[in-house]
């Protein structure tokens, strides 16, 4: 039994990737912390404070051969992973090296530490993802510019824009998040040495010194003060990945949306066997969507427990530090699993011109009310024109008449009414080219943020 989809052998694969699972894997957690302790023997060994051998000792255990259902039992007995850990790994060192190992610093700085390393792992995957779906967006934007489509809001057919109007909304959405990853990786990833109670009191006059050396050998950044307490970093990245989810989610709503039977502008990308149904042969359901969506639906809570932690009494805190080893993780995965499914659907998102084009004249011209109303505005004033055309809309859906054939059959319309500038009104040509102006501007304010993530 598993208490996460994320962890489970059956739903696991559907929600994260196999690379962000193996980077947050018990296997992938004891590596690092045995990176921590490598790195932390060796910037002990520049001062003195332990023997040259330690470093290479601890780098010689293989991280398999430390047993984790035993590393587990333990663990539930001394609340944190660490103290087992670190009995495991001494008897696994020569007599005359035991006693240096994990000198002056404390559990939260190894468990810390181990984390960041993984952070910078799962950022990276991320990174990797990222730009290609930037790309695919970018590239669905310019292609599709100029391609006739509905504009809704609220739910209802507003005015016409383009597809690529649409697309460039995904882009430039995903673009301001991951314009922020540089950003967020030269701040969040930090090294944790600060002793029991932050002050490296064990290492007396040479601490500041080992903890820059040791942030040094992992290249992570060190900190001023101790962060046991001060849980920024690690919020940082989990607000980060919030609003990460949040724009795919706003793009899956639109995607699953688009694809419903009664508007079959999209579809996802077919594959065989993907999105049936155990009951209905001819289902083809948006399992991208499905799965952007649930990662969107769970993530505000699991930053919300990472915010909560920040409350940590004093110099270490009970149980708020380990609130977050469920919810950073989730994120992580959830993360993982909807960007990749957002790259599918960038890169492959089928497009329904026809029915675009199909679905504009389904209203019979009141797509085009707003442009009908300025082109009467001259010869009636705004206030006028816009009553004359709601009242005219009103006409169009009990007669099924369209919009223009109304105002043209209106008995009261003024002598100076211009009948060729409100045929212009009905034109897609000024919405279109306006849409695509700005999917120009969007594609291009893009494109640094892509560039920055491919390199």
């Amino acid at each position: 039994m598993t208490f996460s989809a994320l962890d489970s052998a059956l739903t696991g694969p559907l929600f994260a990737t196999e690379r962000m699972r193996a980077i947050f894997s018990d296997e992938a957690r004891v590596a690092a912390m045995l990176r921590a302790e490598a790195a932390l023997a060796r910037a002990e060994a520049r001062f003195g404070l332990a023997p040259e051998a330690l470093a290479a000792a601890i780098e010689a255990i293989e991280p398999g051969s430390l047993d984790l259902r035993q590393l587990g039992v333990d663990t539930a007995l001394a609340g944190v992973p660490t103290i087992p850990f670190v009995k495991a790994v001494q008897k696994r060192l020569p007599p005359e090296l035991e006693s240096a190992f994990h000198k002056g610093s404390t559990t939260q700085d190894i468990v810390d530490t181990a984390l960041a390393l993984q952070m910078r792992d799962a950022l990276e995957a991320l990174r990797r993802d990222l730009a290609p779906t930037l790309a695919g967006l970018s590239a669905l934007a310019r292609r599709h510019r100029t391609t006739l489509c509905v504009g809704r809001t609220y739910g209802q057919h507003a005015a016409p824009v383009s597809f690529g109007f649409k697309a460039a909304g995904w882009l430039a959405g995903l673009a301001d998040v991951g314009g922020r990853l540089p950003d967020i990786r030269t701040r969040t990833l930090l090294a944790s040495l600060s002793g029991p109670v932050g002050t490296l009191a064990g290492l007396r006059e040479h601490g500041p010194a080992v903890q820059d050396a040791f942030a040094a050998e992992l290249s992570l950044g060190a900190p001023p003060l101790a962060w046991h307490t001060r849980r920024s970093a690690v919020v940082e990245v989990g607000i980060w990945l919030a609003m990460l989810i949040g724009a795919l989610g706003k793009m899956a709503t639109d995607v699953a949306s688009l694809a419903s039977t009664e508007i079959g502008e999209v579809a996802e990308p077919y594959t065989p066997g993907r999105g049936g149904s155990s009951a209905m042969p001819h289902k083809r359901n948006p399992v991208s969507s499905t799965v952007m969506l649930a990662a969107a639906g769970a993530a505000p809570g699991l930053a919300s427990t990472l915010l909560t932690a920040m409350t940590g009494a004093h110099e270490r805190p009970a149980g708020a530090w380990h609130a977050e080893w469920h919810a950073l993780p989730q994120l992580f995965g959830l993360a993982s699993g909807a960007l990749a499914e957002a790259r599918r659907l960038a890169e492959g998102l089928e497009i329904d011109a026809d029915r675009m084009r199909r679905n504009v004249d389904l209203t019979q011209g009141l797509l085009f009310a707003d442009a009908a109303a300025s082109a009467l505005t001259p010869a009636l004033g705004r206030a006028a024109a816009h009553h004359l055309v709601e009242e005219a809309a009103g006409a169009v859906r009990t007669s099924g008449r369209s919009l223009r054939d109304v105002i043209d059959s209106l008995p009261d319309l003024p002598a100076s009414f211009d009948r060729a500038a409100l045929a212009r009104a009905f034109d897609p040509a000024p919405s279109i080219n306006a849409a695509a102006r700005f999917v120009d501007r969007a594609v291009a304010a893009a494109q640094p943020v892509q560039d920055a993530l491919a390199s």
